[in-house]
């Protein structure tokens, strides 16, 4: 079959030009200041890497504080629900969306708890929504088609959704957020987070593909088997970019790989996958952290990583799925996760549990003394006596 040729538009493209390298000398100021703070050296573990992620990102040492924090979780409906890969209606995905709008749901609470905003973007939600406080309308479609009898978006469609991500990046920012929150609501959106994670990492359907909402045996099996049929009938095979090899190259920064990322994220990606794709580089642009939830962040991750591979230096992994493929995703791109609780629940969740030990890390940065300003003696400056 022939395949579409996806072009960038105009946002995304400045988008990407403005994404560069995390600040190799603040990395090296965080890691000096980590290491003359009182506490053993390494001892609050992986929190250090975050806090040197953070300055990297920023530019600074010590990093600024990501607060506030803002959650955008973007709504779209899939057309690969009709191959019966989900129990649950379509119509859910506007039900909760109302949810949301309430203050009903989990992510909800979970915002309230560390005090982060919240704000739904319907990007490709089926059914109208109506107006409401919280709700962004950036509809690019009623929903996308089925993946697995060709494309599920345009080309144009694609890059709308991304260039709707950057916008509402940009609009949370400018409005005073520190740090994004990645969120997300579709049914059947993790049947194209498993197509879109085989699409860029190689995986097998079989390896990549999980329950989702708790799906049984046979839909299972039939979800494997439509994820593969959709990788075929798209032509996808192998992998391009998102990441780098063992040897710490990156991969995918040529242009050729930027094309090939796009035409793979419209042919098997869900709307809202493009726009948290968009979402993650248009932080990366403007230099702030976004935290990921989990697969479906994840493979959006990819898919963005792919178009810019130094946009992960700007992740932080929030948490880390009970879904199969979150796992691939985050080993792919290098991201070590926060929290494993074996949440499966998308909406942001994990992201808002991981949140607070984002800002501890910064706080540390900040707050605690060091060897010289307490007083207190460093073992690793002192001479053996003999």
């Amino acid at each position: 079959m022939t395949m579409e040729v996806t072009v960038p538009g105009p946002v995304l493209e400045r988008t990407l030009a403005a994404i560069g390298p995390a600040d190799q000398e603040a990395m090296r100021l965080a890691r000096a200041h980590q290491d003359n703070l009182t506490k053993p050296r390494g001892a609050l573990g992986v929190l250090e890497e975050v806090a040197v992620r953070l300055a990297g990102a920023a530019g600074a040492c010590p990093p600024p504080p990501p607060s506030p924090a803002a959650l955008a979780i973007f709504a779209a409906d899939h057309g690969v629900h009709a191959q019966g890969v989900s129990p649950w209606p379509q119509e859910v995905t506007t039900q909760m969306v109302a949810n949301f709008l309430a203050g009903g749901a989990v992510a909800n609470a979970f915002a309230a708890q560390v005090g982060a905003s919240v704000t739904v973007v319907d990007i490709g939600v089926a059914a109208d929504l109506p107006a409401a406080p919280g709700l962004v309308v950036r509809k690019v479609a009623r929903g996308t088609a089925d993946l697995s009898l060709g494309p599920a978006m345009t080309s144009a469609q694609a890059v709308a959704a991304l260039e709707v991500g950057i916008a509402v990046a940009g609009e949370l920012i400018a409005a005073g957020a520190a740090c994004l929150i990645t969120g997300d609501m579709g049914i059947a959106n993790t049947t194209a987070s498993a197509a879109l994670i085989c699409a860029f990492t190689g995986q097998d359907p079989a390896v990549a593909t999980g329950r989702g909402t708790g799906v049984d045996d046979a839909t299972l099996d039939r979800k494997i088997a439509i994820i593969r049929r959709g990788l075929q009938v798209n032509g996808i095979t192998g992998t391009t970019g998102g990441g780098a090899d063992p040897d710490g190259t990156e991969r995918g920064a040529d242009p050729a790989d930027a094309a090939e990322a796009l035409r793979r994220l419209a042919a098997v990606g869900g709307l809202e996958h493009a726009a948290l794709a968009g979402f993650i580089l248009g932080a990366a642009a403007a230099r702030v952290p976004v935290i990921l939830d989990g697969v479906i962040a994840g493979s959006a991750a990819l898919a963005a990583c792919a178009l810019s591979p130094a946009a992960v230096e700007y992740c932080v992994a929030g948490h880390r799925s009970a879904e199969p493929g979150h796992a691939l995703a985050l080993d792919h791109l290098g991201l070590r996760a926060l929290v494993d609780l074996e949440l499966r629940l998308g909406e942001g969740t994990g992201a808002l549990l991981a949140y607070p030990l984002v800002g501890a890390a910064v706080r540390v940065m900040h707050e605690v003394a060091t060897f010289d300003s307490a007083g207190v003696t460093d073992k690793n400056t002192q001479t053996a006596a003999g």
